[in-house]
C-alpha cells in the first residue's frame, strides 16, 4: 500500500483527506473506470478475465511477502486496495512510508493475521468458498462494530421505500425476457444498422470530482481501441487500450500495465458497438424484476459471462436504454465493485449515447459530462501506442 497504490486507485475516486495526494492517480481511468486488476486468492469468488498471466509470483517482485505467497506479483496491489476500500485506510496505516518492506507498525502485522484468519474461517467452514472477507466485519471502519446500534429514526415502511429489486424472475406473462430487453436497448439507441456504422468516436468534456472539474479528451477507434487524456495541471493523465493490452499513466510516473479484468474492462468500455454484441456476451442471463432508483423504474438483469465475473444491467422502463450497469472484478481478497450510471442520451449521426456518466467505487465517486461529439472522424493509430517508460525508483508493498 505505497505510492503504487495510489496510482491503481485511480477509478475509485477517495473523497478521503488524503484526496489531495490521490488525485492525480484516480483521474488515470477517469474514463474507463477500469483499474482493479488481479485473481483469488482461494476459491469461491467467482470467474474472472485473465490476460497474460504474470511472469513472477508476489514473492518474486516483493519483499517480504508472507500471506500472500504463491499469488501473481500483480495481484499483490489489488489486495492492498481491497483492504483501503473495507477498512477505510490509506497505505501508511500498516506500512512506513519509503520502506514499505518494514514490519515497524502493528497494524502491518495485525493485518496479517487477521488475513491467516480469514482464511482459515472460509477453508474449515465454507469449504474453502470465500464466504467471508475483510469487508464482511469491517464495513469500512478498521474496528469492527460488535454491538448493534441503537434505531435512529423511525424505519420508512410501505410507499416510502424505493423499490428494490422485485421478487421472482420477470419473464414471460410478468414482463420481459432478457432477449427483449437487449433488443430493445438496441432499437433504442438507433438499431444494429446504425451502431455497426460507428467507426471512430472523439469526445470532448470534463471529469468532476469533489470541487474540481478538468478538462477531457476521449478517442475511440474500431475495432475495441480508446484513450482517454485528462488535463491536469501537473499534466496528462492518460487511459489507454488499443485492443489487446492497455496502459495507465500519470505525470512523473512510470507507465502501468492492465492486467486481468483491467483487460476485459477496457475492452468493454472500448467497443463501440456494444449494444449490438451485448446480447452475445453472456452464457446465462436472468431477468430479476424491476428497481426504482431515482425518478425511474428499470428491468434488471444479470448476465453471467464464460472465464469473466458477471454484469448486472438496468434498462429504463419506458426508454429501454441502459441506466446502469455494475461490474466486480476479482482481488486475492474479494470482489471489488464498479456502478457507472449513464444519462443525458443524445442522438450523434443516428446513434445515441451517453454525454454523462457517473463512475463509483467503494470509496468514492467521479462524473463525466461530455459537451461535444465528433463521429466517424480520423483517429490516429499512434494514440494507442504504449510509450517507453523509465524504471520505478520506489520500493512497493509487502505483506
Amino acid at each position: 500500500m505505497n505510492g503504487v497504490k495510489r496510482v491503481e486507485l485511480r477509478s475509485i475516486g477517495q473523497p478521503r483527506a488524503a484526496a489531495p495526494k490521490l488525485f492525480l492517480g484516480i483521474l488515470v481511468i477517469v474514463i474507463c473506470g477500469i483499474v482493479v486488476g488481479g485473481a483469488k486468492a482461494q476459491p469461491g469468488g467467482g470467474s474472472q478475465a485473465v490476460s497474460a498471466p504474470g511472469p513472477k509470483k508476489a514473492e518474486e517482485q516483493f519483499k517480504d511477502i508472507q500471506v500472500f505467497k504463491g499469488i501473481p506479483a500483480d495481484q499483490l496491489i489489488p489486495a492492498m486496495q481491497f483492504i483501503t476500500a473495507s477498512l477505510g485506510v490509506e497505505c501508511e496505516f500498516c506500512h512506513v512510508q519509503g520502506a514499505f518492506e518494514k514490519n515497524d507498525k502493528k497494524p502491518k502485522q495485525t493485518a496479517r493475521k487477521m488475513i491467516e484468519m480469514m482464511f482459515a474461517i472460509n477453508k474449515n467452514n465454507f469449504e474453502g468458498h470465500r464466504e467471508v472477507t475483510c469487508y464482511s466485519c469491517h464495513r469500512g471502519r478498521t474496528d469492527p462494530v460488535a454491538t448493534p446500534a441503537v434505531m435512529a429514526e423511525e424505519p420508512k415502511t410501505g410507499m416510502e421505500e424505493a423499490k428494490s429489486i422485485e421478487s421472482g424472475e420477470a419473464g414471460g406473462k410478468s414482463g420481459p425476457s432478457a432477449d427483449q430487453l437487449f433488443e430493445k436497448y438496441l432499437t433504442a439507441v438507433g438499431g444494429e444498422t446504425a451502431v455497426e456504422k460507428v467507426t471512430s468516436r472523439v469526445m470532448k468534456g470534463t471529469i468532476t470530482f469533489g470541487d474540481r472539474n478538468i478538462a477531457i479528451d476521449i478517442y475511440s477507434k474500431d475495432p475495441d481501441k480508446r484513450v482517454s487524456f485528462t488535463h491536469t495541471p501537473e499534466g496528462d493523465s492518460i487511459t489507454a487500450f488499443d485492443g489487446h493490452q492497455g496502459w495507465l499513466g500519470v505525470p512523473k510516473r512510470p507507465v502501468r500495465e492492465m492486467h486481468g479484468p483491467d483487460i476485459d474492462a477496457a475492452a468493454m468500455d472500448a467497443d463501440l458497438h456494444f449494444p449490438a454484441h451485448l446480447k452475445a456476451a453472456f452464457s446465462e442471463v436472468k431477468v430479476r424484476g424491476k428497481e426504482t432508483f431515482g425518478d425511474r423504474d428499470a428491468y434488471v438483469v444479470m448476465g453471467q459471462r464464460e472465464g469473466k465475473t458477471p454484469l448486472r444491467l438496468y434498462f429504463d422502463e419506458q426508454s429501454g436504454l441502459l441506466v446502469r450497469l455494475v461490474r466486480w472484478a476479482e482481488t486475492p481478497l474479494g470482489q471489488l465493485p464498479t456502478q457507472i450510471d449513464y444519462a443525458d442520451y443524445r442522438e450523434v449521426s443516428g446513434v445515441k449515447i451517453p454525454f454523462r456518466w457517473t463512475l463509483a467505487r467503494p470509496g468514492g465517486r467521479f462524473t463525466i459530462q461530455v459537451s461535444e461529439v465528433k463521429q466517424n472522424v480520423p483517429v490516429d493509430d499512434a494514440k494507442f501506442a504504449k510509450p517507453a517508460s523509465p524504471p520505478e525508483e520506489h520500493k512497493d508493498p509487502a505483506k
